[in-house]
């Protein structure tokens, strides 16, 4: 009884159970398997659609200057969602299904899997529905800001067409990657960048992604970044708040499968792609980078080698572009007006910025008083025309705003005082800066010299001067900004009276000469200075060039206790009548090309002086006085009447800090007397004028020291001399390797019986040697006499830059051999070389062959004369011949 008790209990019980499950919706639990493998199998259809629908999306969104709708991306968003969810599910599904018993009819914790029952079917009705919501007709819309957009700028570039093809031609090339603009600020670099970016948006020339990005002063990393995700789609809180190094892996997978063009303008340093994420351009994925910058530096820095710098406008260009802005009704207003505007676009130097600012200030004057008003402002103080001031200078400010100490930006402001549109020799303007004491000297004039040369080569390549070989040159424009600068913006204008070429006759007229700092006055036609002006804060006074100038008055420099640099040369005084020992402060102190035969009085008590120049000075008898000038560093006698002789030694010997004289010297004096056994004295000596007195004896071999600290020697007027030979020295006692290492600029002239200049084998460092009217002249190199030095394997003129050959109608050889030259750049053979038929060339001679002019002057046969080594080397040569 017992038994069958219990057995019929659990089939009831199993009863009860069955009942259960049918009546609680049992189909979730015994369809399951079958619920979730329809379940997965509509989320594969969602998902495929789903990437159907996301390519449709990236296309247009990288192509098409187009973004993806709202409805389409909360569609997406569902999606993932729900990937999410049955990711979720399938993690236990293994579980749930080992719980089912009785043939799927009944499990082992009904409730459990009555809800997993009971969630795969919601979510099966739900990835269902999602499905025909999927069928898009458009799926983007046009986008606020499009990659490639083209950028508003005016239909044409007046005046810079050609430069705009250079730019095109060059970025197209295979081989480029990067594309450097550099130039001066509002010549135009952004407008020729603009350009080429249009270019590329109106035919897109293969590129799927144009990116243009205005960088500008101060500029991070993620302020590029940003500016380039939202080009690429990339932007939001979310991916704003990421590191630099996440949103650089962010553009770096965006553009990595893209041919794009990335456009960088006004960089002022160095940006690294790999910093930002963008691919480094290259021939392989043809990717470009374009940018435009103030420094040529930068343009090395971002590994652009050979940039392009944009220049100003020539003179019939820029007269074009102002036409364009003032426009012809204006000019044509009045007969007079178009040579007065000219006048006004002459003004503006070729700078495009300037250009457009005053044009379209003149567009609606159109009376000849305002065009001559406006001549005269732009000439007296440009400062006061209406744009300038507000649109033009702060543009160019920025310049030198980035220059990186003060020091430079001293230098650079210190240029304004000279005239518009002239040279600046740069020797004489370091000089003037160590004279104000931004360079010290006390580690030597060399080193001192060396940083002015850094600074100048900061200058130029930031675009604020332009250079040549022994000058550079400030912009007009610019020059402007550099006076408005030190004049604390226009503030304080009398600070520096800058009256440099205008031809004024006197002293101007100044309301506050305790103000002024500095006064530039060279250039110009000023006869006597009688004022006495109390300017105790002076510091630099520049009176040069001022060819009429016969008398300065004896109260002119009472007080000036501050005073740094004078420069008064090439002028007519023929002697100070004022005492000068009121100018304690004095540094720099010039009075070369003036008639004075006497040092000023009270010289000796300029303890501070470091620079005297006494250079032609044809009239000077003594140097008295010169002992006292305890801080002397650098003496210049070059070319003046006071000679070198040993009485003048005894002199300079005194002076314990002079470290650079320029001295001339009779050819006679260097045969007797031992000049040089002071090292000290000997090794300061660096430029030497040689010469003959015609009532000395005459000079057969002239016996040159060997003078290692020599730079410069100018050999001239030696009528006798035949030959020149090299003698030992105390300090310098070897004759077999080169004794004149320093040596780099050789002239000789008018030497008639000089046959050769094998001498010059000892200067392997030369790099400008000029001969001329030496009518006996046989050979440069004799090979006759250079066999003793050639033991050594002295190989001439390795560093020689230009060579320069004149009127030597006895010239047959230059050098018996090929040399390899390489550096020369300048080869200049004139008239009366008429025997001078094979140069040492060969095929491989001279680097930079491209870079090589040959002059002959206006003999076009000599030309055909020429006796080239073999046909290779006049292939090489003949192009690079000039008459």
């Amino acid at each position: 009884m017992g038994g069958c008790f219990s057995v019929s209990l659990s089939c009831d019980q199993v009863l009860n159970q069955v009942s259960e499950c049918l009546s609680l919706k049992g189909s979730y639990i015994h369809n399951l398997p079958q619920n979730l493998a329809t379940l997965q199998k509509a989320m594969g259809i969602l998902k495929a659609k789903r990437d159907d629908v996301q390519g449709r999306v990236n296309r247009e969104e990288f192509t098409g200057h187009r973004r993806r709708l709202a409805q389409v991306q909360v569609w997406l968003t569902s999606i993932l969602t729900m990937e999410i969810q049955l990711n979720d599910l399938l993690r236990t599904s293994d579980v749930e299904l080992q719980r089912l018993c009785l043939c799927r009819f009944c499990s082992k914790n009904v409730k459990k899997s009555y809800l997993y029952g009971n969630r795969v079917m919601v979510m099966l009705r739900e990835v269902e529905s999602l499905i025909p919501q999927g069928e898009f007709d458009v799926v983007t819309d046009a986008a606020p800001i499009a990659e490639g957009e083209e950028l508003p700028i005016q239909p044409t570039i007046v005046g810079q067409e050609t430069m705009l093809e250079l730019v095109w031609n060059r970025l197209m090339e295979d081989e480029v990657g990067i594309v450097g603009l550099h130039g001066m600020g509002g010549v135009g670099k952004t407008t020729l960048l603009k350009q080429i970016n249009n270019r590329f948006s109106e035919r897109r020339h293969g590129f799927d992604v144009l990116i243009w990005v205005v960088v500008s002063q101060n500029a991070t990393v993620h302020k590029i970044q940003r500016s380039i995700g939202e080009k690429l789609g990339l932007e939001g809180k979310e991916w704003d708040e990421k590191s630099d190094m996440k949103r650089a892996h962010d553009i770096h997978n965006v553009l990595r499968r893209k041919k794009f063009v990335l456009f960088l303008d006004d960089i002022w340093k160095k940006v690294s792609l790999d910093v930002l994420g963008v691919p480094y351009p290259n021939r392989v994925n043809e990717c470009k980078v374009a940018f435009t910058t103030r420094s040529r530096e930068v343009c090395g820095r971002m590994g652009v080698d050979d940039p392009i710098e944009v220049h100003c406008l020539d003179k019939e260009k820029a007269w074009n572009l102002f036409k364009e802005k003032v426009g012809e009704h204006t000019l044509g207003s009045h007969q007079d007006i178009p040579e007065l505007a000219r006048k006004v676009a002459g003004k503006c130097r070729g700078l495009p910025l300037a250009l457009n600012v005053i044009g379209e200030t003149m567009a609606c004057r159109d009376t000849v008083q305002e065009w001559r008003r406006a001549v005269d402002v732009l000439t007296s103080s440009a400062t006061e025309f209406s744009g300038v001031e507000d649109e033009i200078l702060p543009v160019l400010k920025y310049s030198y705003d980035s220059l990186d100490d003060e020091t430079t930006k001293a230098c650079f402001l210190y240029c304004s005082l000279y005239p518009e549109d002239g040279l600046i020799d740069k020797e004489r303007l370091i000089e003037y800066w160590i004279g104000e004491g931004f360079i010290d000297e006390k580690e030597g004039r060399e080193r001192a010299m060396d940083q002015g040369y850094v600074i100048l080569g900061t200058l130029v390549r930031a675009c604020l001067l332009s250079e040549s070989d022994w000058n550079v040159k400030m912009h007009d424009v610019v020059r402007e900004m550099a006076m408005w600068i030190a004049s604390d913006l226009g503030k304080h204008k009398e600070r520096c009276i800058v009256k440099a070429g205008a031809g004024i006759p006197k002293i101007p007229k100044v309301k506050n000469w305790k103000d002024v700092r500095r006064i530039s006055l060279m250039e110009n036609d000023i006869r006597i200075v009688s004022e006495s002006p109390d300017c105790p804060e002076l510091t630099t006074l520049l009176l040069q060039r001022n060819y009429k100038l016969v008398e300065i008055s004896d109260v002119f420099f009472q007080s000036m206790p501050k005073l740094l640099v004078l420069d008064s040369s090439w002028n007519s005084l023929s002697g100070f009548r004022m005492d000068v020992c009121n100018l304690v402060s004095l540094r720099y102190l010039n009075l070369s090309h003036t008639k004075i035969s006497e040092l000023p009085c009270g010289i000796y008590m300029l303890r501070m002086l470091i620079h005297l120049n006494l250079e032609n000075t044809s009239n000077l008898e003594s140097l008295d006085g010169i002992s006292g000038l305890s801080s002397l560093r650098t003496l210049m006698l070059r070319n003046s009447n006071v000679l070198l002789d040993m009485s003048l030694m005894k002199k300079l010997q005194l002076l314990e800090h002079i470290e650079y004289i320029t001295v001339s010297i009779l050819a006679s004096t260097l045969v007797g007397e031992k000049l040089f056994d002071d090292p000290r004295i000997g090794r300061s000596i660096q430029q030497v004028w040689i010469e003959e007195n015609g009532e000395e004896e005459s000079v057969q071999v002239m016996v040159l020291p060997a003078l290692d600290g020599l730079r410069d020697i100018w050999v001239s007027f030696c009528k006798t001399l035949e030959e020149i030979k090299i003698e030992k020295t105390p300090w310098n006692k070897s004759l077999t390797s080169p004794c004149f290492s320093n040596l780099t600029q050789v002239t000789i002239v008018c030497c008639d019986s000089l046959k050769d200049l094998t001498w010059l084998l000892f200067a392997p460092n030369l790099t400008v040697l000029h001969v001329g009217d030496s009518r006996r002249l046989e050979e440069i190199i004799s090979k006759e006499k250079a066999g003793s030095v050639l033991e050594n394997n002295i190989t001439p003129f390795q560093k020689l830059e230009k060579l320069n050959l004149i009127d030597l109608p006895e010239l047959k050889s230059i050098y018996w051999n090929a040399l390899p030259f390489q550096r020369l750049r300048c080869l200049s053979i004139w008239e009366g070389c008429r025997k001078l038929r094979k140069l040492p060339l060969n095929s491989k001679s001279v680097f930079e062959v491209e870079k090589l002019v040959i002059e002959c002057g206006t003999d076009e046969e000599w030309i055909e004369r020429v006796e080239w080594e073999d046909e290779a080397t006049r292939l090489r040569f003949l192009p690079s011949c000039r008459t």
